[in-house]
């Protein structure tokens, strides 16, 4: 087993904290970070059959982290698997509602073969807690041709070139940001945007799913105003979540958007 480090300019103890460990240390330059090109970068130095993905802020909920995701390689089919995120402590409400929906306790084989009626989920994939077979990485690589979202990229190309994706939720982590509800309404924006580029938004199922989740989500949380003590975070969450609607919705469609506008709404720029 190796362990490589991609460090992109840290002004904490990072380096240091490192450094007293048995790890190969890169640093580059914090303009030249880009989400799949560094992780190509990553993947290219490991010698590794199997690659292993962990962003700096995921931490393993347990030491058995490790063991459940690589275990799933014994389906010679299975070409990358995602394990599961659950809050950080002190989430906010629609990131604790979020992450319970898109990462559930069953573990999900996504078999290009069958697609099990999984909607939009069966694209998703996240690189944040994430594994895959070299031999595919190698197939495929993160689409550099994105400034965000590669993990939704590299999946479509992983399930279209036939290999499985597993989600595994007992290969756990804590990861979550609170966002503002500007900032998820920008997210959103780039969501949708990419679902239409990606040419996921159209395939069957996918909006059907989303919108019934949406409403669940939704719901949940009217159901929580009236409940001492969360009536505020409950209609932050109910602005949240309709924010987050709404910058799908106008992604999607951003082809009828002046590029000047589309140029705002973009939370990571990629119309520049």
């Amino acid at each position: 087993m190796e362990v490589i480090v991609v460090d992109s300019g840290s002004t904490d103890e990072t380096l240091e904290i490192a450094k007293g460990f048995q790890v190969r240390l890169e640093q580059i330059l914090p303009a030249s970070f880009h989400h799949a090109r560094t992780r190509n970068f990553a993947a290219g130095l490991a010698r590794g059959e199997i690659l292993v993905f962990l962003s700096q802020d995921a931490i393993p909920t347990s030491d058995r982290w490790l063991e459940t995701m690589v275990a799933n390689f014994d389906d010679p089919g299975v070409g990358a698997v995602y394990g599961r995120q659950v809050p950080s402590p002190g989430s906010s409400l629609e990131r604790e509602d979020a992450l319970d929906v898109v990462y559930g306790e069953r573990r999900i084989v996504k078999d290009p073969a069958h697609r099990n009626g999984l909607g939009y989920k069966f694209y998703h994939f996240s690189d944040v807690n994430a594994a895959m077979r070299r031999s595919v990485w190698e197939a495929t690589f993160f689409p550099e041709d994105l400034k965000v979202f590669e993990d939704l990229g590299i999946a479509k190309r992983i399930l279209d070139g036939g290999w499985k994706i597993v989600y595994e939720p007992q290969a756990c982590v804590f990861h979550s940001h609170n966002h503002t509800t500007t900032g998820l309404f920008k997210r959103y924006f780039d969501i949708g945007y990419t679902l239409k580029l990606l040419e996921i938004w159209d395939t069957p199922g996918t909006r059907k799913s989303l919108l019934r989740d949406g409403w669940k989500l939704l719901k949940g949380k009217v159901r929580r105003v009236g409940d001492e003590g969360s009536e505020g975070l409950a209609a932050k969450g109910i602005r949240q979540d309709i924010a987050k609607s709404v910058g799908l919705f106008l992604g999607v469609n951003q082809s009828c958007l002046p590029l000047v506008v589309k140029k705002r709404l973009s939370a990571f720029r990629v119309f520049e």
